[in-house]
């Protein structure tokens, strides 16, 4: 099943079929024709959805929603950290709504990453349902508390911030979630592979048409730092073509430190890795853009085992690991060092104890904002003030 899923990814990223091996042009009539029947059940649903047939439910609070049109890799759930902890220092207490996907490792990153603040995280697929839990556990705050005037009014710590009731919630990998309203739509764009070959589900990486991008308030490209001028440009007007008032906005992630894997609460500095042999393992959406920045930390030489997103680590894994560890030892006479994510971290921290005597460190990073003109990290944040009060004045006037 792992062979078949990255031979689907290469197909959904490469731009001419005809480079690719025999298996690979033989499965395309098979993930076209899925394709065309995803596309229908897509449309079906879209209408249903519309017209009223399926219902949307209405949270009493704000729902900002982070989402995506492509698979894994855009920055959704450190976009989702950053504002719910930009929100709990601004006074106000955010739920997080997460499905808890392949385990739940994303929440138990936002959970660590989050622990001491006034944020709560809530898993499971039906976010409304579980949204009524906490509200029904710790009540939630009537937005017109902090509109003041119909202004966002920031609370001075020990005003909202102690509070257990719910200010705002923030809707992780929303955009295909419709059964709940939301307020504000922000789409993360990977700019390393925004849109594959630009085809639907199971044939390319696309959840949803590009023609979706109309309901965005806000669109976000993430690993703006890795990809040039041009490319960045042209990612811009083909956004631009769907809807002309997109605010877009540029993102990276910055490395802060490792910590070495049995004992998390190690902070050890990004130079550790200067003139070193590293593998890096990962599972996640975007391998590129981690194995870039491991590049940049002065290393001597960078390998790399990449799985398809979420995968869970079996024993023959770590048997190819070890393997490849071997041969990196024998090529350069030194015990390489193996550096994952934090999120392959948190999906099994266990097994990775396997790989001993090597060394196994997992670097953590935090999402920022990268200053352009007025599009800055004030600007963010004013402007998911500014969208709020929008909308819940609208919804009190209706």
């Amino acid at each position: 099943m792992e062979k078949l899923r990255r031979v689907v990814k290469e197909i959904a990223y490469v731009q001419d079929y005809t480079k690719l091996s025999t298996l690979h042009q033989s499965l395309i009539p098979i993930l076209s024709l899925a394709s065309s029947l995803y596309r229908v059940v897509l449309s079906i649903r879209h209408y249903l959805y519309h017209f009223g047939f399926f219902s949307k439910h209405r949270l009493p609070v704000p729902v900002i929603s982070v989402g995506n049109l492509t698979w894994g890799g855009n920055g959704k759930t450190p976009m989702v950290e950053f504002i719910s902890s930009w929100l709990a220092d601004s006074g106000i207490s955010p739920l997080i709504l997460t499905r808890g996907y392949a385990g739940g490792d994303e929440a138990r990153m936002l959970t660590r990453h989050l622990r001491g603040k006034a944020v709560k995280i809530g898993v499971g697929a039906n976010r409304a349902a579980t949204a009524a839990c906490f509200f029904k556990r710790h009540g939630y705050v009537d937005p017109r508390d902090y509109l003041v005037e119909g202004k966002w009014h920031e609370q001075k710590e020990g005003s909202w911030i102690n509070s257990r009731k719910v200010g705002v919630v923030v809707l992780d990998d929303g955009m295909q979630h419709w059964s709940l309203q939301r307020d504000i739509e922000i789409v993360m764009v990977n700019g390393l592979t925004p849109w594959g070959n630009h085809q639907i589900l199971p044939l390319g990486p696309l959840r949803e048409p590009l023609t979706a991008l109309g309901r965005a308030d806000v669109v976000v490209i993430h690993h703006a730092n890795l990809v040039s001028e041009h490319n960045l440009r042209d990612i811009k007007l083909m956004m631009r073509e769907v809807k002309k008032s997109l605010r877009i906005f540029f993102t990276r992630m910055s490395p802060s430190h490792f910590f070495e894997v049995g004992n998390i609460n190690t902070r050890i500095p990004l130079d550790i890795l200067c003139n070193g042999v590293v593998l890096c393992v990962s599972a996640i959406g975007s391998a590129n853009a981690f194995v870039q920045g491991i590049k940049k930390m002065g290393t001597l030489y960078v390998d790399r085992l990449d799985f398809s997103d979420h995968h869970s680590l079996q024993d023959t894994d770590i048997e190819i690991i070890r393997m490849k560890l071997k041969e990196l030892e024998d090529k350069f006479g030194s015990m390489p060092v193996v550096v994952i994510t934090e999120k392959d971290y948190d999906r099994d921290p266990e097994i990775l104890r396997h790989l001993s005597p090597y060394k196994v460190m997992a670097l953590c990073s935090e999402l920022q904002i990268i200053p352009c003109r007025d599009n800055g990290d004030d600007d963010f944040k004013k402007l998911l003030k500014e969208l709020v009060e929008v909308k819940v004045l609208g919804a009190n006037q209706n």
